[in-house]
């Protein structure tokens, strides 16, 4: 359930800086560009994710 709730905000979160940006330069926007890029960015969040330890710092 982690896993499909982070694609599902990457997945909005990016289409809408994708079309935001896209407006903003004038190119036309690609909703095949930006659900790649939301599956690259969630692969990268979940990688990210496992590689950050999750025990307590001894001191």
């Amino acid at each position: 359930m982690r896993i499909f709730w982070t694609f599902f905000w990457t997945f909005l979160l990016v289409n809408m800086v994708t079309y935001v940006v896209s407006s903003m330069i004038g190119a036309a926007y690609h909703f095949s560009t930006g659900t790649t890029l939301a599956v690259v960015a969630t692969v990268l969040i979940i990688a990210i994710a496992q590689l950050i330890p999750n025990d307590p710092v001894h001191h």
